[in-house]
């Protein structure tokens, strides 16, 4: 419900736009370089890779969650294979450098079994040279990576210490005191909400540290509503997205896109602190 609403209140503001870009596609001829079909496949494949490699531990020790994490590298392995052919078939990427970069990340699968992401690693320096000394298609694929990883890494490592010496962990209080927090997110009222879900917007949550992070602000006073406000805006917004949102629609449509996450986020919040208490 919240991106569906989000999207048709974008769609409503930038009609007239969107109305006349569609007239102009109507107009242009087809790109048949490749299916889309192809194209979610060869996606699909690099989802899985991230998905099935960073598969946490479950609580059991049985059932076909602890199943997928026990098989977790031999379905990275699956994965990378399809997405390999894919990369060869589809995307004309050199078969010998294919092959020249997969030789020593099976023989590190092999010979380091207990070691899995050293093959993993080796797997990344691999397609990125693959990507980088390829086709002109991939070539551009690995420039623009490269482009916002520069841009990426620089803000991740900051905003991973900032947000660690300022919030603390769990059981552990940072330089910011609880009382702060309790201040700022405590409650349910307007204000509080919207700072979570501004702060959350900005902030960057790598893959599952929501929890963590949510259960240390949480213990240090912050209200139900204000916490789901924030879960809401940080999957959903961060810097290193709104770079990429503002590649793909411009300035002025993540601003708008920006606002209305805000907004909404914060507008869930208030009703669900409401539901709630």
């Amino acid at each position: 419900v919240f991106s569906v609403l989000i999207g048709l209140v974008m769609h409503f503001i930038f009609r007239k736009e969107e109305r006349e870009k569609s007239l102009n596609m109507v107009s242009m001829p087809e790109d048949a370089t490749r299916p889309l079909w192809q194209n979610g496949l060869y996606l699909g494949s690099m989802v899985a890779i991230l998905v099935f490699a960073n598969w946490g531990r479950p609580s059991g020790d049985s059932g076909i969650w602890h199943f997928m994490f026990f098989h977790k590298w031999h379905l990275t392995a699956i994965s990378s294979g399809f997405f390999a052919i894919m990369l060869v078939v589809w995307f004309k990427a050199p078969l010998l450098k294919v092959v020249l970069g997969a030789v020593p990340v099976i023989a590190l699968a092999l010979f380091f079994p207990n070691i899995p992401l050293l093959a993993f690693s080796v797997g990344m320096l691999s397609l990125a040279f693959v990507t980088a000394t390829g086709s002109e298609e991939n070539e551009e694929w690995f420039s623009s990576s490269w482009d916002l990883a520069k841009q990426i890494f620089p803000l991740l490592l900051i905003g991973v210490f900032v947000a660690g010496l300022l919030l603390g962990r769990v059981g552990h209080e940072g330089l910011i005191p609880s009382t702060w927090v309790a201040q700022a997110v405590g409650g349910n009222s307007l204000r509080a909400n919207f700072c979570a879900s501004f702060a959350g917007a900005f902030m960057y949550f790598a893959t599952l540290t929501e929890v963590p992070i949510l259960q240390g602000l949480i213990d240090n006073g912050m209200g139900k509503g204000p916490a789901l406000a924030l879960l809401l805006a940080g999957p959903a917004l961060s810097l290193p997205s709104m770079l990429v949102i503002r590649s793909v629609l411009g300035t002025v449509k993540t601003v708008v896109f920006v606002l209305l996450v805000v907004a909404m986020a914060t507008i869930s919040g208030v009703i669900f602190g409401m539901m709630a208490s």
